[in-house]
């Protein structure tokens, strides 16, 4: 009979899947690493054999994933989507929906494991009759933000070691027990993207992707010409190639009529915005709802009332108004340091 408990534990190879792996095994859990493969070996950096050096270093049992269809087709293929419909997707939210917190959990299942572990900072609040997913101890390295899509189920079976941690805890953690990865740099925001450069990545598709159009002033004067809706986001001011007299940036991506829209920065402020797909781990039953909205991950929360436009659409109303609203973002929605729902920015 198992008397221990079992943990799959994601390793991605890095310092804080390692050390969370390390903490389970002190606090006297069977562990075992599972590394996912994402990403082609030719093509982009390739971890699994750090993840592997991870587990011959603490002595557990791993495992190899190979999951690389199924990122393309469902994370990869709706980046470049969104792009093409002039929206800026976030595809670490999906990737966590689909993947990290779907098909990993049917591989902990099927290797008869109890429970999932990463190590993302977020802490599962397992107290009540139903987990709440709540912000991590370490605020500058919270990832609350990118696991709303969780459900109750998903939270009930997953573990989050980190949560009550620091960055520098982790790291300490690393190097007691004298683990490589702690010598590994941070990774990038979107793992598929070298060196962040979204546009050439998009441009290396074969997305047939349209070409340029106009620029309009948001007067509705045509003032210049762009050379590809890809190539911009809300609020970018730089690459516009406008002399004005005062400096300009991107309010709005119209990709029906292939243009950009401008104004100056006062523009880009935003009291209202629609949210569609929410989700909610709290029963909301009385609206408007009170929250603190945050818009992108390193956004700090702006207190905002939500009012019901359907099932799964509600209009997101800002006391102050904010800047960079992007549509094709996740808002996230908190009350307290709880994660209360979330959708994303129409």
């Amino acid at each position: 009979m198992k008397t221990q408990q079992r943990v799959v534990v994601a390793l991605s190879g890095g310092v804080d899947s390692a050390a969370t792996a390390a903490l389970l095994i002190e606090q006297g859990y069977e562990v075992i690493g599972v590394h996912m493969q994402l990403l082609d070996a030719d093509k982009f950096y390739y971890s699994d054999d750090a993840a592997r050096q991870v587990a011959t270093e603490l002595g557990i049992e791993f495992h190899h994933i190979d999951c690389r269809a199924q990122f393309s087709d469902q994370i990869i293929d709706n980046f470049c989507s969104e792009y093409r419909k002039g929206r800026t997707p976030n595809p670490c939210v999906l990737c966590n929906k689909q993947l990290k917190f779907g098909k990993l959990l049917q591989v902990c299942t099927d290797l008869g494991g109890d429970y999932l572990a990463t190590g993302h900072y977020a802490c599962i609040d397992k107290s009540g009759d139903s987990p709440l997913l709540r912000r991590g101890k370490d605020l500058l390295k919270d990832q609350s933000y990118f696991l709303f899509t969780l459900t109750a189920d998903q939270l009930s079976r997953v573990f989050f070691p980190l949560a009550d941690l620091t960055k520098q805890q982790v790291k300490q953690i690393a190097k007691r027990w004298n683990l490589s990865a702690r010598h590994k740099a941070e990774s990038q925001d979107i793992c598929f993207i070298p060196d962040n450069d979204y546009v050439s990545f998009l441009e290396h598709q074969n997305l047939d992707l349209p070409g340029g159009g106009d620029i309009i002033y948001v007067d509705g004067t045509t003032i210049g010409h762009h050379n590809g809706i890809h190539r911009h986001t809300i609020g970018q001011r730089r690459g516009l190639g406008i002399a004005w007299s005062e400096p300009l940036y991107v309010t709005a991506i119209d990709a029906e009529n292939n243009c950009i829209l401008v104004g100056e920065k006062s523009c880009l402020q935003v009291n209202e915005m629609i949210v569609d797909n929410v989700m909610w781990s709290r029963s909301m039953d009385n609206f408007p709802v009170r929250v603190d909205c945050r818009i992108r991950y390193r956004h700090r929360e702006a207190i905002a009332n939500i009012t019901k436009l359907s099932e799964t659409q509600v209009m997101v109303t800002f006391e102050q108004s904010q800047t960079g609203v992007t549509p094709g973002q996740a808002a996230v929605f908190y009350q307290d340091d709880c994660v209360v729902g979330g959708g994303w920015i129409k």
